[in-house]
């Protein structure tokens, strides 16, 4: 597998990390209450922070051939 294409496959996890942590904090603030809704922000935070530098790095390693 060329650097590219493992590039595009790991900034995809990073997005759906994104999409994840989105889906997350609105279930956790609209339908959970309590115990549930404090593990599921957490989840929720961890994985945007997770996206969040996954996608700094494809932006910041440059581009390639």
């Amino acid at each position: 597998m060329s650097e590219s294409m493992l590039k595009m496959w790991i900034s995809i996890a990073g997005m759906g990390l994104l999409i994840l942590a989105i889906g997350l904090i609105l279930l956790s603030r609209h339908k959970l209450k309590g115990f549930f809704s404090i593990i599921v922000s957490l989840i929720a935070y961890v994985s945007l922070f997770l996206g969040g530098i996954i996608i700094l790095y494809i932006v910041f390693s440059g581009p390639t051939l």
